[in-house]
């Protein structure tokens, strides 16, 4: 083979090779080249082209100062109640299940209560105190009345009268002690849920407010003795709190009255909008937060208590360029993005990145509304050799 045909054939070769492979141009935009840019040129047949997908910048209203931190949904202990068993008995019906919607005064168990019993006897013998000291009181009167018409004609002498008199005393005595006691015993009943008199039917307990039925503690059979220990819980979750630990460094940007914005995990794709209605007076020795309260309604049932989130304060916001998430590349330098310069050529960006909301991120500097950028086949560009900026 000729020396020319040689040539002519390495030089095909190298064509062929190069053909479709992206091409590095050290060329800056505009008119002045800068050798410190690395661009990326890929020619207008490279099958790479398919895959690369680019977006223009846009620009929104975006957080220039935030407060985030981490919350949690409770119960607001104003509208839950832990219900008791205010006496000892075992329980032989419960009228209710876990997650039942009640009403308040509703029947939520009947209870056969030997301790019931005795309250409602001692009820009874106090009424029946009463009854015998009034009858008492009426002949002692009765009594005073004869003595005086006799002391009025001479029949009896006036120590009869005083002493009359003194025994109508101690009767009227006797009368107030027994209505008190007869008192004592109907509010102890009330106290209880219990109505006066109605012996020998079971122990009823019930609602003391409306709401979901959310923890259950008892079962049919069971003999309850311990009447201090909750037998279940009720919540009205109509309205829930969300509790935030703010660190001590950033609670000064936050006052009652505060809006703030909500997310929850279990939401990923809502937010609700809140206001700060308590921040804690201490802060915490051990994590160095303060605790920040805020109200979420909750008519249509999806908000439940422990489930997890982040509230968000927002200072002040600013018009900002916004990109997608999966066009930024993390490296050694810094992140960055690729800017398409024309059509098949790109090159490395550097950006300083602002606030995250969701799949989109503010940029502080490096970009502006109007560029162009890769959001989708960077991996593409990043194995072709470039470096970050």
């Amino acid at each position: 083979m000729s020396m020319f045909h040689l040539a002519a054939a390495l030089i095909a070769i190298a064509v062929v090779g190069c053909k479709g492979k992206p091409q590095e141009d050290t060329s800056a935009s505009g008119s002045a080249p800068d050798a410190t840019v690395r661009r990326i040129v890929l020619p207008p047949d490279s099958p790479m082209l398919a895959d690369i997908k680019v977006e223009t910048v846009a620009s929104a209203e975006m957080p220039t100062v935030e407060v985030v931190a981490p919350g949690k949904l409770r119960a607001d202990p104003n509208r839950l109640a832990k219900v008791e068993l205010p006496v000892t008995g075992r329980i032989t019906q419960i009228l209710v299940s876990l997650g039942d919607a009640v009403t308040e005064g509703q029947t939520l168990m009947e209870v056969d209560s030997p301790e019931a019993g005795e309250f409602q006897s001692a009820y009874l013998q106090a009424r029946a105190s009463v009854g015998e000291a009034t009858a008492a009181l009426s002949k002692a009167e009765a009594d005073r009345d004869r003595i005086s018409d006799l002391f009025e004609h001479k029949a009896v002498a006036r120590k009869e009268v005083l002493n009359a008199q003194t025994e109508l005393e101690q009767r009227r005595e006797e009368v107030a002690q027994a209505r008190a006691e007869a008192e004592q015993a109907i509010g102890r009943l009330k106290i209880m849920g219990l109505k006066p008199g109605e012996v020998g039917k079971p122990f009823t307990l019930h609602a003391p407010l409306a709401g979901k039925v959310i923890e259950m503690n008892v079962a049919p059979g069971q003999f309850w003795s311990d009447i201090s220990a909750p037998l279940m819980t009720i919540a009205d979750l109509s309205k829930v709190w969300v509790t935030s630990n703010v660190p001590e460094g950033d609670v000064s940007k936050i006052r009652v009255g505060a809006m703030l914005e909500v997310e929850l995990t279990a939401y990923p794709d809502r937010s609700w909008n809140v206001t700060v209605f308590r921040i804690a007076d201490e802060v915490d020795p051990q994590t160095h937060t303060v605790t920040v309260w805020a109200e979420l309604d909750n008519a249509d049932g999806l908000l439940r208590p422990d489930m997890f989130g982040r509230m968000r304060y927002v200072d002040s916001v600013a018009r900002l360029p916004v990109i997608p998430l999966g066009a930024v590349v993390q490296s050694e330098g810094g992140p960055f993005v690729y800017r398409q310069v024309t059509p098949g050529t790109f090159e490395p960006v550097a950006v300083t990145l602002g606030v995250r909301r969701k799949q989109q991120v503010a940029v502080l500097t490096g970009l502006k509304e109007g560029d162009q950028i890769v959001v989708g086949g960077t991996m593409l560009l990043e194995g072709s050799g470039a470096t970050a900026p």
